[in-house]
């Protein structure tokens, strides 16, 4: 059976940005769906944290919902700030980087 979301609260009104902590040194992820199809995180980075250039078999939808972050994909940097999105596209190499703490929605679909 395919997952449903998870690890929040359901019907209730909620501020994404509090449903993850910041944590010092730190990149903190909170799973909320995962299946075949897609895969929805939320994502805290601590300033200075990253997630290395990799690829991905998915379209990758990022949505900044706290301070300010560096996405890179192909080489090129993106800053992306609270309420800004960006698509990283599947099989494209890409990266996170929390210029500030950086908080941001990630929903890859496959």
């Amino acid at each position: 059976m395919e997952q449903m979301i998870k690890n929040i609260e359901k019907s209730k009104v909620l501020t994404l940005k509090d449903e993850v902590s910041y944590q010092d040194g730190q990149v903190v992820s909170k799973t909320l769906a995962q299946n075949s199809s897609m895969n929805m995180t939320l994502f805290s980075f601590d300033k200075g944290e990253e997630i290395s250039s990799h690829k991905s078999d998915g379209d990758a939808f990022i949505t900044c919902i706290d301070g300010k972050g560096r996405i890179t994909i192909d080489d090129v940097d993106y800053i992306l700030t609270e309420g800004q999105s960006i698509i990283m596209p599947a099989n494209h190499p890409h990266a996170v980087y929390g210029e500030e703490k950086f908080k941001m929605l990630l929903v890859v679909v496959f």
